[in-house]
Formats: structure tokens, C-alpha cells, sequence
């Protein structure tokens, strides 16, 4: 009976911490009391990520993505981050206008590969400031926060893009919840 309820448990704690859809992780948040209006917002990635352009199942490498055509992988990451943080701005109305600052310190999609076959994780790790908008001022200081995202594989990779919901429009969405949860 015991094994049963602790069973038990264990499904309720794990389904209430995928609630949100956002699989979040990371260094926690200070708790105050958010109002933010978010003006600036600043993209960065840490020096020396390694990109991988190889379709192995699991490419040794800090930044794997192949939700745009083949090129500047780190411009690319920086449009959907710029895209998430541009929805936000409408979204996040509150009384304190912040700025923030993102560090790019790992973004591991998945290869065609992967996304044709198994399927796997998207997994987006990056270092994030909150300052007093249009200052040095630092609000919250630097913390990590990561996410990861289910990448379906096989036929249902190709069923959700073929209903429009590429990996782009999928990891966009994403961040741009993502960045929410951490400002709400």
C-alpha cells in the first residue's frame, strides 16, 4: 500500500513540474515582487561555443540547430531570442521598465538525423541579467536558467511540420515563454 502511494507521488510531483511545458531548470530566481515592463534587451553568446554542423545522433558541440538553412548559427539563435523578447515587450506591462541581458551558454537542438529518426531534447542554457532599464543598475543579478523542450521524432516531427509548427515556430514559442517564466 505504502509503494502504492509513494507510486503515486512520484507521478503528481512529475507531471506538476512539466505543467507549464517549459521543462525549466537552472539557478533559482530571488523572490520579490515582479512588475516589469521589459524596453531593452540585450543578446550575447559566451566566447568560444562550438558549432556543429555534423548529423550524428548527438554532436559534441554547445550549439546544434538546424531550424534555419545552413549559416551563422549564432545570428540565427539571436533572431529567435530577439523574436521572443519582442512578444514579451506587449506582454509585460508592469510598473518597472527593466532592461535585460541574455549570455548564450549552450543551445542543443536536434540534427535532421535525430529529428527523423528518435527525436530528443532541445536544450537552452543561458546566464541572464535584469537591470534598471537604460542603466548599469542591476535588479537581479546574474543567474543561469535553463529549459529544455521536447523535439518529437520520426512521423510526428514530419506531422507537426507539416501543420506549420517547424522547429523555428516551435523553439521561437518556446523562448518566448522561457523568458517570461523568468520575469513574471
Amino acid at each position: 500500500m505504502h509503494r502504492r502511494t509513494f507510486l503515486a507521488s512520484l507521478s503528481i510531483l512529475g507531471l506538476s513540474g512539466c505543467a507549464s511545458g517549459i521543462g525549466l531548470r537552472g539557478n533559482p530566481r530571488l523572490q520579490i515582487d515582479r512588475s516589469y515592463a521589459l524596453q531593452g534587451f540585450n543578446f550575447d553568446a559566451k566566447a568560444g561555443l562550438r558549432v556543429a554542423e555534423s548529423e550524428s545522433y548527438y554532436p559534441n558541440a554547445d550549439v546544434v540547430w538546424r531550424g534555419d538553412p545552413i549559416g551563422p548559427r549564432i545570428p540565427q539563435i539571436a533572431a529567435m531570442f530577439e523574436e521572443a523578447a519582442a512578444r514579451n515587450r506587449t506582454l509585460l506591462d508592469g510598473s518597472f521598465p527593466v532592461d535585460v541581458d541574455v549570455t548564450l551558454t549552450r543551445f542543443h537542438g536536434v540534427t535532421n538525423r535525430t529529428r527523423y529518426t528518435v527525436g530528443g531534447v532541445y536544450n537552452v542554457v543561458f546566464d541572464m541579467t535584469i537591470r534598471r532599464a537604460g542603466s548599469d543598475e542591476v535588479i537581479e543579478p546574474t543567474r543561469r536558467v535553463a529549459g529544455n523542450l521536447d523535439a518529437p521524432g520520426g512521423e510526428r516531427a514530419l506531422r507537426l511540420e507539416e501543420a506549420g509548427q517547424t522547429q523555428k515556430v516551435r523553439v521561437t514559442d518556446f523562448l518566448t515563454e522561457l523568458l517570461r517564466a523568468q520575469l513574471v
